[in-house]
Formats: C-alpha cells, structure tokens, sequence
C-alpha cells in the first residue's frame, strides 16, 4: 500500500475507533502485528490483563493512529492479521467497506440480544455449541482451544461466556449461524428464547415441524410475531440455470401468463412449483418491459416449504436475477417485515406471517404491509384455503377488496390494486361430498377468486387381508370385558375400533363431572387396553404389551408417596385394575413369543416389501401410518428382521416435530437428516406418519404402502404421488372388517366426483360461473364478519374468575378457587398460594427424561390424595410457580360440573401474574425463617 493509503487507514481507525473496539481480539491479533515494536505490545497485553479486550483494543487503536514510525505497507498487514484470527468484520471496517446501515442496526440488535440473555445462554453445553460454531465458521481454531481451555479451567459457565463474547465480534450473519448451531445440538429453549417464541398454554413449547401442524404444529408458525419476525440470509453460490417446462405443464401455466387467476391442478411430483417459478419470471420479466413494479410473494403452510421452495426452486433459478427472500417464524434474525417487502422482488413465506402483517395494516400500525403491495400472489397446497385457517383469511381479504374496487369502479374512483392469483394443489378435494352437485359447489368454493387447470394420472394396487387367529387380543378383549362387568358399563360398539374409543372418552368424560370415580378410572383403563388392541392388529405383539406394562409400571408409580408428607389413596377399584393386568401378564408375555400369531396384516405387510425389493433393481418407497408409535415399531421390526437386511432393505423413520406425551418428537435437523439420507440413497425404506404426505420434496420412490391408514381423498391423492417413478406402485394394506378398505373405497369415488366436478366447471358458461362464484365470494365475506363479530362478543362475554372452582379430576377433592389464579405471559395459568401448596407433591417428570429432552424438567405437581397429575413445576424468573392444566381438572361453572381440554375454552378472564407482589412476600417469608433460625 502507499503512505497516502496508509494515512487513510488512521483516519479511518479514527471514524470506527468506538465500534472496531469491540470488533478486535487484541490478544492473538498482537502476534501477527510485526510492525509493533515489542515495547508497544507488551503495554498493550498489559492493558488487557488489567481492563480487558475492549479497553485493550481502543489502546492499540490510539497507538496506531499517534504513531508515525511504523514501515510502508502497515496497514496491509493488519488487515490481513484481522482476517487471519478472525476478525473479519473488522477488516472491513478497517478497510472503509462498512456494512449498510440497516444491516448494521440489525446485527447490534442481536449483539444486545445476546447481551440481555446471557444468564440464560451461559446454560448451553459449551462444547457441543463451540464444535458446531467452529464447523460453521464462526470460531477459529485457536478462539476453540481458548474456550475448551477455560471450560476445562473455570467450568461450563465460564466457556460459554468466553463463546459468547467471541461470537459477537463475526460479521453480520452470525446470529443465524449460532441459532442452528443451538438447534443441532437440541437447545430447542434457547433458540425459543432467542427468537421470542412463546410456549402453549399448557406448557409445551412448539418447534416448527413437519407434522405437528398435522401431528401438531402446533404449531411454530403460527405464532405471534407482533414484536417483528425473523428471517434467514441467502446462501452465496448458486448459478443463472434456464427453466424449461414440459408441454402439459406450459399448458397449464398459460391462463396465468395472461394474467389470470388460476389453480394449477396436477399430481404430486409433476412440476407444480417448477411452473410457479416459470410464471414468476415471466411476470416480473412483463412488469419491468412495463416500467412498472413487480412483486411477489409466495406462501406456503409449513415452515420446512419455505426453505425448500428457496434452494430447490425460486432461489435456485430466479437469484441471479432478482432479489429472493424466505421469512418464517423459525427463520433467524429478527428485523421488520415491510423491510423485507420493499427491499426484494420476490419473498417466500409462511402465511401466517404475512397474514399477520395485513393485520397490523388493517388495525392503522406503521409497520403493516398491504395486499397492493404485491403483484402476484402463489398460493402453495391452495386446497387449504376452504379450512377456515390463514389461508382463507388472507383470501376473505382479497375479496373484501375486490368487491369495494367493484363500487369505487361505480363511483368512477380508482381501484386498489390487487395481485394476480396463482394457486397449486396435487387435489382440491370435494370437502365431504355425498353427490355431484355437491362437488361442484366445493369446487366453486375453492376456486372462487381463480380458475382451475388441471392434468392428471393415476397408478394404483389395491389390497385388503384378514386377520388369522388372534389369542392375544382374546385376552386384552377378556380384560375388557371384566372392566365393563365391574363397572357396569355396557359398550355399543366392539373394542379395538375408533368407535370403541369415542364411547370410551365419552364416559370417562361424564364420570369425572359426575364424580362417579370408578366408572372414571376404568373407562381411564380401559382406553388404553383399547389402544393396545388396536397396536396388537397393526404392529407386533410384544410393542401392544411394552406399552400396556408401560402404563401400568407408570400408574402405580404414581400411588406410591413420594416423600413422608403423607400416603397416597389406592381405591378398591384401582387395585381391582392393577391385579387384573398383574394376573394375565405372563399369558401375554407367553402369546406375545409366538409368531404364529402375530396380526395378518404385518404379515402381508412383510411379503409386499419383499416382493418390491425381490422385483425391482433399486427399490425405493414410503410405507405411510397412523401414530409415531407404530412408524417407530415398524422400523425396529424391519431392522431386527434378517429377512429384510437380505434383500437390501435400509429403513428409517420420519414422524413430526411437535412435543407430545408418548413418543419423543423428531427434531427439524432430525428430519433433514432423514431426508438426505433417503435422497442419497443410504435409506431407502422410510415409514413415515402423514408428516411426508404433502409439500415436502421427498426423493423418487417406485412403491408407496398406506398400512392401515386412510384419511380423506386429499391425502389419499398426496400420499399416491409420492410414486413418482414410471413404474410405481400405490398399495393399501389393511384388516378386513376394520373400515379402512372402505373408506379407502369412499376416496376414490370422491376423487373420481372431484375429477368430474372440475371438468364440469372448466365448461360452465360464462355468466353462470361468474354469477356462482361471485355468490361464494360474498357468502365467504358475510361468513368472516360474523365470525369476527361472535368473537368480539365472546370476549367481551367472559367472566370473572369467582364463577369457577377446580376439583382434582380423579378423586373430585376441592383443589381452589379461580380467583386463586393468574396467567404468566397471557398462557400459564398457575396458583402460588401457600393453601394450594398444601394439596400437591412434586415428582420426576419421567416422560420427559425418557425422551432425553434438553429443556430442565422442573417436575409434575400431582395431587397428594390420588396422585393424579395436575401439571408441572415451571420457574418463571427465578421463582417456581406451579402451572395447572386445565385438562386434569374438573370444572364446577354456574352451579354445573364441566371438564375442558383447553383453558381458551374456558370464558373467564384471569388477572395477569403480579410478580413484584409475589417477589416480596417470599422475601417476607425468607427474612421471617432467617429471624426463627436466629
């Protein structure tokens, strides 16, 4: 470099000396300085043993703008030392390329973010974080020897300060990179903190997940995202690549290349979302030969779409072009929605996100966004947009709009601008049909702001199989009947069935407002003995009896004190249950070693597999089944099953993200690894709950199996498409007599009826379409307004808390009155009376340490008389506050007994949680214990 670059470079330590003061690690920079005399560094490393890195680095700073001694060149080498330990955001500085404004205020956002939540952040498990931040670029070798060093020497608290303290100083960008570490290594709640995510009301935390929104979700995206949203930035490297679409699919795609409002109809893997992406293109390629503005958003209903769409799809062909984004509720650094609109051209995104942003405009907030802001509109798996969620929110919306510009036409004003439509879906479904007529009106329904295109095939296997002998559901059935004999209960319908279930929960439901608490308890377990007859016709026996022995180990455990405060109450009736499955244990156990008896239909469920992979030179398929429970049981018998692994069977599972009781949920980084796996070919069997059916780009497969699944004609469409192969087969394999044959039966005459429907409303007259769809549209508007009207009345309808009591579900013993509780954060519901604290013991959460969860199990309150659960422990700001799910309780309201699942179902408004107060009566409490022990 010159002198006169050289004197730049003070002048510019100069103008950044405050902000490069943080930026700089002094101490390994020192090192490689050679035009330090050794007298200058030694002061300097003694500024930093004394008054720290920040102190320290301004002092080099000012060394080195007063100094004028030092050779040609110096500033060259400290730019490249900075680069050299890391200090990349500072180099830039240095070198008068700064960040963007914005980007700066950003990334000082998450600095002081991270500066807030750093008591709650020293908790990480420091050297899993400091191995995948190092493998994510944002530690050096040396910052990662420093900071297991320090672990090593000051413990886990001290590393991670250290971590922390060193993340910081990266360039812009590094917030996102440090949430997925967190993630990666299954810091789930301190990602949820670090994003401002909330939890439900009764406690669960949601993580954006495949199913859960099914299986769920649950869900993460539909969060409130009030304070802003968070969003991810675009990777690098990516090449201009031409998109070149198949006749059918030009076909398909040139309604909306005259700017019509259409729904691309066509079967899964057929290049919906490729078409999306042409006709994004040619659209803002028509607006720009226009001089006019082009934006678009597309919209997707899970929070794995969003990503997906961006690499596979519009990013991949359309950002060497155009400016793309994704924002999601599980994206990474928090900045301003509108932001993100008025800065790209085309912006992938949940729903909710946006919806929640016309929301904020609708209401006169800055930081809202409207529908005329955009140009084109993709709707991704439109067929949702009937269901009543955010979907049909945003489109109510759009027509509300849609007819004012109607009237402002009439009164000779100009219109609001609104964007094109362009809906995608494998299937829009008949929503229940029984007859044409009614197919077509759904249809109408559906498509009432666009007009549909559709193309589509079929290929289809159909087989159903009965059942052999089946001794070990004789003797579950035989413990039932003893149950109903006890009880006196008298079913309408036989065990094993969904009905069965539904009359079952029906009386344990009316028996606990009854406080009838034997029939409660039975009808209790007897839904779990029919859950295991279910288990025992669809996976193996011995999984049905590890989940009965599982339930029993853990109910008795709860009538076992667990401190000296008092005994637990074991009724008559419970110990009758406990001995009734104590005495036909071991002939379970004998049936269960007899694999002659295992159900027909694994089975028949084991010879398809085989044939698939005997037949086919590289096999590859989805078996798709009801619970977590049973993709998780199929897999382990596919593994220790010798005959699979002899004709090259390599099986997994994938079941969804959101957190429930039984089995331990599929975290994000979990499932992608899963689905990289499948694509590379390292697996080639997955079983899967509905979580893969719909959206997800999962590989190629020649064969799809639906074992003893069936749901509606939509998912029936989405799952048969996951064979994308030429030669693929779509397989049914069910018990006879269970309904599933014939429910499966009634899809595929809907989807037939829906074929039809949508050729005869691609042929409706003119007039009469416009006249149908225009009648949907303001039935849809009317519909919305009294929605909107019935719920601003219910809320101003609720309660005060003095009209409820709470009684323990189980033994009906007086728990508190409402006035007793309040709501932490507008969810939690907790009591913290010290009469309260008399009524309950606290016990391991054992669910949640079987499934090795990393969040801390502050325990389960359970009622001291009976044992039954009645929630959980939770520490709110360093105070425990016992949390109630209202689900465990029977409610006394009005004079009448109810039971509830949801504490929104509940019309009473619960004073917020005065924290201060509670603060000070246990500072009270503790100055009066220290006065006694004095």
């Amino acid at each position: 470099m010159s002198c006169d670059q050289d004197a730049e470079t003070r002048h510019v330590l100069g103008c950044f000396r405050d902000r490069l003061k943080r930026l700089i690690q002094v101490e390994p920079l020192l090192d490689l300085l050679h035009f330090l005399e050794p007298d200058r560094k030694d002061r300097i490393k003694a500024k930093f043993r004394e008054e720290g890195d920040i102190n320290a680095a301004a002092f080099l700073i000012d060394e080195i703008i007063h100094s004028k001694n030092y050779a040609r060149g110096w500033s060259r080498e400290l730019i490249a030392a900075l680069e050299t330990v890391g200090c990349r955001h500072a180099a830039k500085y240095v070198l008068n390329s700064p960040p963007e404004p914005t980007e700066e205020a950003e990334n000082d956002s998450c600095v002081r973010l991270i500066d807030l939540l750093q008591l709650t952040l020293v908790s990480m498990k420091t050297g899993d974080v400091c191995a995948h931040c190092r493998a994510l670029g944002l530690l050096t070798l040396e910052d990662q020897e420093n900071i297991m060093k320090l672990t090593e020497n000051q413990g886990n608290i001290g590393g991670a300060r250290l971590l922390l303290k060193r993340l910081v100083k990266n360039e812009a960008g590094w917030f996102s990179k440090f949430l997925q570490a967190l993630e990666d290594t299954e810091h789930h709640d301190l990602v949820r903190e670090l994003r401002g995510e909330p939890c439900n009301e009764d406690g669960e935390a949601r993580t954006e997940s495949l199913d859960e929104k099914k299986d769920t979700q649950s869900s993460v995206e539909v969060q409130n995202l009030s304070n802003g949203l968070i969003i991810s930035l675009p990777s690098s490297e990516e090449s201009k690549r031409d998109i070149v679409l198949r006749d059918y699919q030009m076909e398909v795609a040139r309604p909306a290349l005259e700017e019509k409002n259409i729904i691309i109809c066509l079967p899964t893997g057929s290049g919906k979302t490729r078409v999306a992406v042409y006709i994004t293109k040619k659209h803002l390629e028509r607006k720009k030969q226009m001089g006019q503005p082009g934006k678009v958003v597309v919209l997707v209903n899970k929070v794995p779409l969003v990503e997906q769409h961006y690499k596979a799809e519009f990013g991949r062909f359309l950002k060497h072009q155009y400016s793309v984004e994704r924002v999601s509720g599980a994206s990474q650094l928090k900045i301003s929605f509108p932001q993100i609109i008025e800065q790209n051209d085309i912006i992938i995104c949940t729903a909710q996100i946006l919806e929640n942003s016309l929301a904020k405009a609708k209401n006169g907030d800055e930081d809202g966004i409207k529908l005329s802001q955009f140009t084109l509109m993709v709707i991704d798996e439109c067929h949702h947009t009937k269901k009543g969620g955010v979907y049909n929110h945003i489109m109510i919306r759009y027509l509300s709009q849609k007819h004012k510009n109607q009237l402002l036409k009439k009164q000779e004003k100009s219109p609001v601008p609104l964007p094109q439509i362009l809906g995608l879906t494998a299937s829009p479904g008949v929503g229940g049909a029984m007859n044409q007529q009614m197919a077509e009106e759904h249809i109408l329904q559906v498509i009432s702001t666009m007009r549909i295109i559709s193309k589509r095939d079929t290929i289809k296997t159909f087989c159903v199989y009965g059942m052999l002998k089946d001794p070990f559901g004789d003797v579950i059935k035989k413990i039932m009947d003893e149950i109903h004999t006890h009880a006196d209960l008298k079913p309408l319908c036989d065990p094993g069935t969904q009905y069965y279930e539904q009359w079952v929960v029906q009386k344990e439901q009316n028996a606990a407002k009854e406080e009838n608490q034997m029939v409660r308890v039975c009808a209790e377990h007897l839904r779990q003995y029919n859950e295991a007859l279910h288990q025992s016709n669809t996976i193996r026996m011995s999984d049905a009896f590890r989940f009965l022995n599982k339930y029993h180990t853990e109910e008795l455990k709860t009538k076992s004190s667990p401190d000296e405060e008092g005994t637990i109450t074991i009724t008559d009736t419970e110990r009758f249950l406990f001995t009734l499955f104590k005495d036909n244990k071991a002939k379970l156990q004998e049936l269960m070693g007899k694999p002659q008896y295992e159900n027909n239909s694994l089975a028949q469920l084991k010879t398809n597999i085989l044939k698939e992979f005997s037949t086919r030179e590289r096999a590859r398929g989805i078996i798709f089944t009801r619970t977590r429970l049973s993709a998780i049981a199929l897999c382990q018998w596919i593994q220790e099953n010798p005959k699979f692994d002899e004709v090259g069977v390599r099986a997994s599972y994938l079941i969804g993200g959101g957190d429930q009781s039984v089995v331990k949920p599929m975290t994000a980084a979990e499932q992608k690894d899963v689905l990289n796996k499948f694509r590379d070919g390292q697996i080639n069997l997955l079983i899967a709950t509905t979580v893969a059916e719909e959206g997800l780009d999962i590989a190629e497969c020649n064969f799809v199996i639906r074992y003893c699944l069936v749901t509606n004609e939509i998912a029936m469409i989405q799952a048969r498409g996951r064979g994308r192969a030429e030669d693929s087969s779509y397989t049914l394999v069910a018990e006879a007599g269970s309904g599933v044959a014939e429910r499966e039966s009634v899809n595929e005459y809907r989807e037939k009826m829906m074929s039809t429907a949508i050729v005869k409303v691609c042929k409706m007259n003119r007039a009469d379409y416009e006249k149908k769809t225009r009648e949907f549209q303001m039935q849809a508007i009317i519909e919305e307004k009294v929605k909107i009207k019935k719920k601003l009345l219910k809320g101003m309808m609720k309660e005060p808390p003095s009209k409820i009591s709470l009684s323990c579900r189980q033994c009906s013993v007086f728990v508190c009155s409402g006035e007793d509780i309040e709501k932490i954060e507008n969810m939690h519901h907790v009591n913290v009376t010290k009469q309260f604290s008399k009524l309950f013991t606290v016990r391991e959460n054992a669910s949640l340490q079987e499934r090795l969860l990393d969040y801390e199990t502050n325990g389960v309150i359970a009622c001291k008389n009976c044992g039954q659960q009645w929630g959980s422990m939770m520490l709110y700001k360093s105070i425990e506050c016992p949390c109630l799910h209202i689900k465990h309780f029977v409610v006394t309201y009005s004079s009448k007994k109810k039971t509830f699942s949801k504490w929104s179902e509940l019309p009473i408004k619960f004073p917020a949680f005065d924290y201060t107060q509670h603060a000070d009566l246990l500072v009270e409490d503790s100055e009066e214990e220290d006065l006694e022990t004095d």
